[in-house]
């Protein structure tokens, strides 16, 4: 009985969690648009399933991913040579960003709309290519953040001086293209930070700038997750200036 007492209470604050939506959603749709849905049990069962799969999912990450990944994190810090520290921090960005739930989510509906828009040379045969594409490209761009935010506590540079002229070029892309997939760009930075990647960016950046004598942890240690969330922005930014005429 003692085992399962830590999964009911994964699971109340699960539902505690979806409660605001699951509320908002059961008012518009009762008393401002006066639609019930058609098969209100299936409705239901498909509301267990998430909560139930999301219950397991949060379970297991801390169980198991998260756990194994802030040791290697803590201990690539302590005892690794810059190289590998910079090769390890490639590989946890794009391994843990491709797995990412919400990056698979915005990535397929983002190919389905390029798919659909007559500007954007794709056809329905691609659909899954183009899925993939973006995954991969979001988490290469994470991995690259990571590798320049561990470059970044290393030398000791302040975070503004990558942040402010990151945000500067995706404002200046972004008001100088055309192109049908600016905002779908924007989208992906922020799917590609979640519950998965996030605890393991702040446990690598947390615990190298610990181990550093000269470093920080509460000012050199966060910012991983900022430059995450920049980098792939910039990449496909640049795609979509390079693709679409200025105009």
């Amino acid at each position: 009985m003692h085992a399962l007492q830590p999964l009911a209470l994964a699971l109340l604050a699960t539902l505690r969690d979806m409660a605001p939506i699951l509320v908002t959603i059961a008012l518009f749709q009762g008393l401002v648009l006066g639609v019930w849905p058609d098969d209100p049990v299936g409705l239901l069962a498909g509301l267990v399933a998430i909560l139930i799969g999301l219950t397991l999912l949060v379970r297991g990450l801390e169980m198991s991913l998260f756990p194994i990944g802030e040791a290697l994190a803590d201990a690539m810090a302590r005892r690794g040579h810059p190289a590998w520290l910079m090769g390890f921090a490639f590989a946890l960005g794009f391994g843990s960003t491709v797995a990412e739930p919400a990056l698979a989510a915005v990535a397929a509906q983002a190919a389905s709309a390029m798919v659909a828009d007559p500007d954007f040379p794709a056809n329905e045969a691609q659909l899954a290519a183009l899925t993939v594409q973006i995954r991969y490209g979001v988490a290469f761009g994470l991995g690259l953040a990571l590798m320049l935010g561990v470059w970044r506590i290393l030398k000791g540079w302040p975070l503004i001086w990558l942040v402010l002229p990151g945000y500067g070029v995706i404002a200046l892309i972004a008001a100088l293209t055309d192109a049908p997939f600016v905002a779908v760009a924007l989208d992906l930075g922020t799917a590609a930070t979640s519950a998965i990647n996030i605890p393991l960016m702040l446990a690598l950046g947390i615990g190298l700038a610990s181990v550093l004598r000269s470093r920080n942890a509460l000012v050199d240690g966060f910012g991983m997750v900022v430059m995450a969330s920049l980098t792939p922005m910039l990449l496909f930014l640049a795609a979509a200036f390079l693709l679409v005429p200025v105009g």
